[in-house]
């Protein structure tokens, strides 16, 4: 006689693959069931809509559609509308910001300017150029509200690019 064996798993193996196969169904299973029964139901309301116009001609087919139609192409239409808005929006924040960013750059160059032209030190000429751009531009300074380090950076390279001509 030959010996019979019996090859029953261990239980933390059991354990593990039910734990795994629960995290399946949890993470596949029911959001593909969920989906499935989205689509069960959605097909049954364009049945149910379709049902009555059926069994006519082509013309009352299209005639029991037209206001499920219509409502589709408002809502298609509405979005169309708010995703133009914000691009438009987002297309003149840039542009008024490039606005406040460019009259910011050409206060501290005319400065510099005259900074340079009147000779003053360094430490001199960058106070003078950036109370001029507080005072000149005081709506991009309120706009764009750099920190007084990048303030004082883009003041004196501006500077530097004068003084080197």
């Amino acid at each position: 006689m030959s010996p019979i064996f019996i090859l029953v798993p261990s239980a933390p193996l059991v354990l593990m693959l039910v734990l795994c196969a629960l995290a399946f169904i949890l993470l596949v299973g029911w959001p593909l069931v969920a989906a499935l029964a989205r689509f069960a139901v959605s097909a049954a309301i364009v049945a149910a809509m379709a049902m009555p116009a059926a069994a006519s001609s082509g013309s009352d087919l299209l005639t029991a559609l037209m206001p499920g139609l219509v409502d589709l192409a408002g809502v298609a239409l509405t979005a169309l509308i708010g995703f133009a808005t914000v691009r438009f929006q987002r297309w003149t924040g840039i542009q008024i910001e490039a606005r406040h960013r460019e009259a910011l750059h050409s206060a501290i160059m005319t400065a510099a300017r005259v900074a340079v032209a009147r000779g003053l030190t360094r430490e001199v000429a960058a106070e003078f150029v950036s109370s001029y751009a507080r005072a000149s531009v005081p709506e991009a300074m309120k706009r764009l509200s750099p920190s007084a380090e990048t303030l004082d950076a883009l003041v004196r390279s501006k500077l530097l690019e004068v003084a080197g001509r």
